[in-house]
C-alpha cells in the first residue's frame, strides 16, 4: 500500500485525527495535508493538495472529512483523476471502491460515528475494484476535450 493522504477542514478535523490514530496502530503511512487544528479552515486548501498527489502518484488512496462531506467531495472532484464518494456506512464504502474506483473515502464528520468511520475506512482499504462492467462505465467519467 502507498502512502495515504488525508485531508479535513475544522469540521473533519476530530474524525481526521481518529484516523491518524487507527494508521498510527497500524503501521500504515499517510501524509497529512491537513488542518492541524480545529480552527476554522476552508476545506479546499487541504482537498487541492490531496487530489494533487493523488495525480501525481506521490499518495493513494485519500481520505477526505469535512462537516457534511460534501464540500470536500465536490471540491476533489473538480480534478479529472479523482473519484471522491461521500461514505456513511461501510457497504456504501465497500461499493465505492468495488464499482466506482473510488480513490478518495469521503467521510461527513459531523454526521458519522468514530465506530462507523473506522468500519468504513477498513472496508474502503480492504476492497478492491472489480473491474469488468463497471470499468466501462469509470472509463466514461473524464470530461473530454476540455477548453474545446
Amino acid at each position: 500500500m502507498k502512502t495515504i493522504g488525508l485531508a479535513a477542514d475544522h469540521a473533519g478535523f476530530e474524525i481526521k485525527e481518529f484516523i491518524r490514530g487507527l494508521l498510527d496502530a497500524k503501521g500504515i503511512d499517510y501524509k497529512d495535508f491537513g488542518t492541524f487544528t480545529p480552527e476554522s479552515f476552508d476545506y479546499p486548501d487541504a482537498a487541492h493538495p490531496l487530489a494533487n498527489a493523488i495525480e501525481k502518484g506521490e499518495v493513494y488512496p485519500g481520505i477526505a472529512v469535512c462537516g457534511s462531506g460534501n464540500g470536500i467531495a465536490i471540491t476533489l472532484n473538480k480534478h479529472q483523476g479523482i473519484r471522491a464518494a461521500l461514505c456513511w456506512t461501510a457497504e456504501i464504502a465497500r461499493l465505492a471502491r468495488a464499482h466506482n474506483d473510488a480513490n478518495v473515502l469521503v467521510l461527513p464528520g459531523r454526521f458519522i460515528s468514530e465506530e462507523e468511520a473506522k468500519k468504513a475506512l477498513e472496508v474502503f482499504l480492504s476492497t478492491t475494484f472489480e473491474g469488468g462492467r463497471h470499468q466501462r462505465r469509470i472509463d466514461k467519467i473524464p470530461v473530454k476535450d476540455l477548453g474545446k
